[in-house]
């Protein structure tokens, strides 16, 4: 135990000069501050070129070692060299420097003690690499998590609509054309619970006579993407309906077909599973609408009533879907554009407006039949304002913001506009930036480049935090 003692306060190094053992421990990290007793920096040994750790060289000699730290971090400073005047080596601290003009740059510091009463040497190692790296691996995990509950939403959605449909639903492997899901409706229809129906090889619960039909709708499904209704009689010497699609999903190709009773009112069909269908989508928290081909609205439901603002069905009832969603002439096209290539309509990112001037950030989903007596479109309208956003909410709303000071061109100077053009994009990057970070300012200040002395006297020009509202909070270390 005194053997370890002795080497632990009198270290191998403390025969050599100062100078000498700064030199050799700058090697092997990024820099080597010599410190005299009192902690006052005497010299500083950059490794390699390493801005702006080389303006240390010439700032820090004569001053005080722990002014040269944020003031969050100086007493970890004063802690090192304590504990190296103590007992030779301090325990390694992480600390942050504010440099010349450069943002805080962290460093990582073991402090030793040359020989006894002899000065410190503090070796220090660049953690911006580090910190950069933990930045990313945060952003990416908040991205994870907000791709999976996004998943979740669509996978609940399309469970329920899969579920409540009237017409049996069959999804096929194309490739040994086995059933991979199945709802209820077509359990009624082959009259097999739905997990017995999963795993068999389709075409089955058919007459022999119409294997070949539905063999080759499927065939015309593979080659043109669909393939329109065609009439077959079931085992069951019952007429129906079958119509399928193909589809792509993670590198796979998928059928779907759709089985409905020729006879509307046969007994395959759940008792009053229209009206309740209809029930649910008129109570849904999103909004579902129906237009025509030309973007003229004929029904809605009461949450898409709520983000229109308007009291009644019949006031949105002949107006255009463009009125209330997305840009007026502009988003339209494009989802027409999007139901010919692709059918469908997922998840577009657009605005909504109300007649009384409420706007949200909206998702917006659509299909369409575009053949019958009455060619429509459904369209499913999310509401994600509130949701945890996919970027900083400060900078998805600075174009808008931008926008509004735009409209006081020709009533403000321009050099008001520019003044109060600035002021509004440091504020809302800034927002953007604790957000990003969970509120943590000394991430925020790491983030936007900037000390954390100057990010709070931001965040009070701006009003983003009152005086008696700041609060230290430890660096990492």
């Amino acid at each position: 135990m005194s053997v370890k003692r002795a080497r632990a306060t009198d270290p191998a190094l403390g025969a050599l000069d100062p100078s000498l053992a700064a030199s050799l421990l700058a090697s092997a990290g990024d820099l080597a501050v010599v410190l005299d007793a009192d902690g006052v920096v005497h010299q500083v040994l950059v490794s390699g070129d390493n801005t702006p750790l080389s303006e240390a060289s010439t700032l820090w000699p004569g001053r005080y070692w722990p002014d040269t730290a944020t003031s969050e971090t100086r007493s970890k400073m004063e802690t090192l060299t304590k504990e190296a005047t103590l007992h030779g080596v301090s325990k390694r601290r992480q600390v942050n420097h504010h440099i010349g003009d450069a943002s805080d740059v962290p460093i990582s510091y073991v402090a030793m003690r040359l020989g006894k009463g002899g000065d410190i040497v503090a070796v220090g190692r660049d953690m911006r690499q580090v910190a950069a790296l933990q930045q990313r691996l945060v952003e990416s995990q908040q991205a994870m998590e907000r791709d999976y509950w996004r998943l979740r939403h669509v996978e609940t959605r399309y469970r329920l609509l899969f579920q409540l449909a009237n017409d049996g639903i069959l999804v096929l492997d194309a490739s040994n054309m086995k059933v991979l899901d199945a709802n209820q409706a077509a359990a009624h229809i082959f009259d097999e619970p739905v997990d017995r129906l999963i795993g068999r090889t389709f075409p089955f619960g058919v007459e022999p006579g119409a294997v070949r039909t539905v063999e080759e709708l499927i065939a015309t499904a593979r080659s043109a993407g669909r393939a329109g209704d065609i009439t077959i009689t079931m085992s069951d010497g019952r007429d129906h309906h079958i119509s399928a699609s193909c589809f792509r999903q993670e590198s796979a190709t998928l059928l779907l077909l759709r089985v409905s009773p020729a006879d509307s009112g046969g007994g395959n069909r759940a008792p009053g599973s229209s009206t309740r269908l209809l029930d649910l989508l008129e109570r849904s928290p999103d909004a579902i609408v129906v237009t025509d081909l030309d973007g003229s609205i004929l029904s809605a439901n009461h949450a898409f009533l709520d983000m229109a603002e308007m009291a009644s069905e019949d006031q949105v009832r002949g107006t255009t879907l463009s009125t209330y969603i997305g840009r007026p002439g502009a988003d339209f096209p494009v989802f027409i554009s999007m139901l010919r290539k692709h059918g469908a309509v997922r998840l577009m990112a657009t605005s909504a407006r109300g007649s009384l001037g409420l706007q949200s950030e909206v998702e917006v989903s659509a299909v369409w039949s575009p053949e019958g007596d009455r060619p429509c479109i459904a369209f499913t309208i999310r509401d994600i304002g509130r949701r945890l956003a996919s970027g900083p909410q400060g900078a998805r709303d600075l174009t808008r913001a931008v926008e509004e000071l735009t409209g006081l061109v020709g009533r403000v100077s321009l050099r008001d506009l520019v003044r109060d053009t600035i002021d509004l994009v440091e504020r809302h990057f800034i927002e953007a930036a604790l957000e990003l970070t969970n509120d943590n300012r000394t991430s925020a200040a790491e983030v936007l480049g900037v000390s954390r002395q100057s990010l709070y006297v931001k965040l009070r020009r701006h009003r983003l935090v009152s005086p008696d509202g700041e609060r230290d909070e430890e660096g990492g270390g």
